[in-house]
């Protein structure tokens, strides 16, 4: 299990195992915020604690950051599923490097094409610095 948390600890999350990928996006929220997103359900493979406020962005999702410090935690489905579930995803850099240095890097063009786009061998490691 990985757990995270934000600089104060306020906002937490766990994900269940090890992310398969962590999925770095161009589009105009998750470049700035600098993020690396590893996916599930809310209350399955993802939970989250604290006290987030959400940024709504379009009609799809919400960027979920801690009130104090300002950490972006997750993000969130505004809608369930048709099996009642919600999709969320972490911020993996709010966890310790070590648990996270081999995932390796899914590339998605959240810009201009929203398409997955192939691995190119970097993994999280290449991305601390």
């Amino acid at each position: 299990m990985l757990e995270g948390s934000c600089l104060c600890g306020a906002v937490r999350w766990t994900f269940q195992g090890v992310p398969d990928g962590a999925t770095a996006c161009n589009c105009t929220a998750c470049r700035r915020y600098g993020v690396l997103w590893a996916y599930d359900y809310e209350g399955e493979g993802i939970t989250v604690s604290g006290p987030a406020q959400a940024y709504v962005r379009g009609k799809a999702l919400s960027f979920n950051f801690c009130p104090t410090c300002g950490c972006v935690a997750f993000w969130r489905a505004l809608k369930t599923d048709e099996q009642g579930r919600r999709r969320i995803a972490v911020n993996l850099r709010l966890t310790e490097p070590d648990a996270v240095a081999r995932v390796p890097i899914d590339h998605f063009d959240g810009l201009n094409t929203f398409d997955d786009l192939p691995r190119d061998g970097r993994c999280v490691v290449d991305y601390w610095f």
